[in-house]
């Protein structure tokens, strides 16, 4: 076994974890908690349809601990007429970061889009993460500026 710590692609096992990662991320950035059942949730679009959009990279480590995650999907941009992939989350474990995970993480994120002949990964972060702002300025990303909104679908 390798002392460096790997990115890989998640497994069905690996979803109580990522589950965990997800519930510190949405602390962190003061949002509310996912659902409990989020496992579940995850393991239906990763695994149990015939062709998922969603991809899920762990970054492990030699002990087989679990310390951060990224997701993405392909979507759609209307005003370019193409695909990219979105970037949904990255997050590390407090410790873990400043340590390269964080590169791992982009360079499989990276690797998602070239597999899918993908051109360009989007994402978004909080105005008030500075870490993670410096983080993707030294990786050479362009900020944009945008408000996002979500509404709720009534039933």
């Amino acid at each position: 076994m390798s002392d460096a710590p790997l990115v890989r692609h998640a497994e069905r096992a690996d979803l109580p974890a990522v589950a965990e990662l997800a519930a510190r991320h949405a602390e962190y950035e003061r949002a509310a908690p996912p659902p409990d059942d989020l496992p579940a949730r995850l393991a239906a679009l990763l695994f149990d349809t015939p062709a998922p959009r969603l991809r899920c990279l762990v970054a492990e480590l030699p002990d087989g601990r679990l310390v951060g995650y990224a997701t993405c999907a392909p979507e759609l941009s209307t005003w370019e007429g193409r695909e990219y992939l979105h970037m949904d989350c990255l997050f590390l474990l407090p410790g873990h970061r400043g340590l390269g995970l964080g590169v791992l993480l982009m360079d499989a994120v990276l690797a998602e889009a070239r597999a899918l002949g993908l051109g360009e990964v989007q994402w978004q972060t909080p105005t008030w993460n500075d870490g993670a702002i410096r983080f993707y300025d030294r990786l050479g990303a362009r900020a944009g500026q945008k408000v996002r909104y979500s509404l709720p679908v009534a039933p």
